[in-house]
């Protein structure tokens, strides 16, 4: 059976995209099968998986429409090692065209349950809003990895993260939990950044992962290649911190 988690924050920038594409590829380098699905009309993480979203003949797009399967429409990144089910700006029309339709909010889930057997992670990287793309995502998924920098306005982002999640597990998705907090674009040197990361830890305890990203040069660079940082330079700080966070997770999921 496979561990089906979103990468969510309503806050832009916090570097879901980056958290999602690297996790896949840290999973995949110790032996995980994974399969990564966009749910961002953008298409960020298909890029950055080494997939060109301009040339995908099928996408997330006709499996939410029911117009293919996740087999079908997955692909295989030969650089990453995982499979990809992408995203382009076709995705932006599915929001208005799922207004009208049976089950919209669980369309994903359902197509998902066909391929359980074969991947140990299903990864989705959600929006930045609480859209009808989001809320498939959160209706999907087992528990949500919430990325998030180490900064006073990100608290405040996480208080209405936490009360989405409630608000889905109560009505929509009664598997739903958070797996985990992720410290990310951590510079120890700032102090604010540290006694927000106490903040965390007083708070949530063992829901922040031990695992912390620091802020690397490496993993900004590596998009522009079409590539996660843990494929694009594997000795790079921000890379080999990703790949602790991947065995971190697995050990985790051991545990539940």
């Amino acid at each position: 059976m496979a561990n089906i988690f979103c990468i969510a924050n309503q806050k832009g920038g916090v570097g879901k995209t980056t958290t999602t594409v690297n996790l896949a590829a840290g999973l995949a380098s110790i032996g995980q099968r994974v399969l990564m699905v966009d749910l961002d009309p953008q298409g960020n993480a298909t890029m950055g998986s080494g997939i060109d979203k301009r040339e995908m003949k099928l996408s997330v797009y006709d499996v939410l429409l029911e117009s293919a399967t996740v087999a079908e429409a997955a692909l295989w990144s030969a650089t990453c090692r995982y499979h990809v089910l992408g995203a382009n700006r076709e995705l932006a029309g599915a929001e208005v065209e799922l207004v009208d339709v049976e089950r919209r909010e669980k369309r994903l889930k359902q197509a998902l349950v066909a391929v359980d057997g074969q991947y140990d992670f299903v990864l989705i990287d959600c929006p930045p809003s609480l859209s009808m793309l989001t809320l498939n995502g959160l209706c999907s998924a087992h528990g949500v990895i919430v990325p998030m920098q180490c900064e006073y306005f990100a608290l405040e982002g996480l208080t209405d993260l936490v009360n989405t999640i409630k608000q889905v597990h109560a009505n929509l998705n009664p598997d739903l939990q958070i797996i985990g907090l992720l410290r990310v674009m951590f510079d120890p040197r700032v102090t604010l950044q540290l006694q927000v990361s106490d903040q965390l830890k007083a708070h949530f305890g063992d829901k922040v992962f031990d695992a912390v990203i620091p802020r690397n040069v490496r993993l900004a660079e590596a998009p522009s290649f079409g590539l996660p940082g843990v494929v694009f330079d594997p000795s790079a700080k921000g890379s080999q911190a990703f790949v602790a966070f991947a065995a971190e997770m697995v050990q985790r999921i051991g545990r539940m």
